[in-house]
């Protein structure tokens, strides 16, 4: 099975597509500042699970958001597990900087 995944700006989303038409096969949904992206949400259609669509999904956002320069915040449970399993995308993750006052 081919998997294209494709952002849709307009949605807030990445899909992942399978199939002759297309067919959305789940999706991450999103909000993006021009510093960062936070993924909120992901589904997968149930009987596309267990097929490495999540991973598909996964793998090409942030493979986009590091060419992108994009911070990573991984506030949905599933790239947040996703990340700790693919420490090579570690240093995506956004880290709270705040100056302590003297």
């Amino acid at each position: 099975m081919t998997v294209k995944v494709v952002d849709v700006p307009e949605e807030r989303r990445y899909e992942a597509r399978v199939g002759g038409q297309g067919e959305v096969a789940g999706f991450a949904q999103y909000i993006r500042t021009a510093e960062l992206i936070a993924f909120v949400h992901t589904e997968v259609a149930p009987e596309y699970e267990g097929q490495g669509i999540g991973s598909a999904l996964a793998r090409t956002s942030l493979d986009e958001a590091r060419a992108a320069g994009l911070r990573v915040l991984a506030t949905c449970p599933f790239y947040a597990g996703w990340i700790a399993r693919h420490p090579e995308y570690a240093d995506l993750l956004y880290q709270a900087r705040s100056k302590v006052a003297d």
